[in-house]
């Protein structure tokens, strides 16, 4: 049989010793549960944030994307300004190129002019002094260069 005075000793201190034994179990619970939830609000907030840098880099894409877009456009823009300002530029070359061509044409149809003029002058001053020569037999035989015009 059981001594009912151990027995009772037995039951008092495992009453003592029970819920102090629950109530570590209960904070130890509880511990473990605080600690799930903050593992919980760190995966969340990883989770937020690596959302977040999804759509960072999404957006960062797509806004290089519409860069590299603008700049083939500026490029091809540009290309196309500078034909037009070449082609722009041959035309007011050709036209003053034209202009000077016909100031030269001028200018050279002047000169023709002016020698055949200065040649007729020549010609006529030569003949005059024939006459004067033949009068004058001091006067030096060089007839032959006399209808030679200025120009070589």
């Amino acid at each position: 049989m059981v001594d009912q005075n151990a027995a009772l000793g037995l039951i008092d201190e495992l009453r003592v010793a029970v819920p102090e034994e629950v109530r570590a179990a209960k904070r130890i619970n509880a511990e473990g549960e605080r600690i799930i939830e903050k593992a919980q609000e760190e995966a969340e907030r990883i989770v937020a944030k690596a959302q977040e840098q999804a759509a960072f880099l999404i957006d960062e894409r797509g806004l290089t994307q519409v860069a590299e877009s603008e700049s083939r456009r500026l490029i091809a823009e540009a290309h196309v300004v500078a034909d037009e300002i070449r082609r722009g530029a041959d035309e007011y070359a050709v036209s003053v190129l034209v202009g000077l061509e016909g100031d030269v044409t001028n200018t050279l149809q002047s000169i023709q002019k002016g020698i055949a003029l200065l040649d007729d002058r020549r010609a006529a001053l030569s003949g005059d002094d024939l006459e004067v020569a033949a009068d004058d037999e001091s006067w030096p035989d060089d007839t032959e260069d006399a209808g030679t015009p200025l120009r070589s």
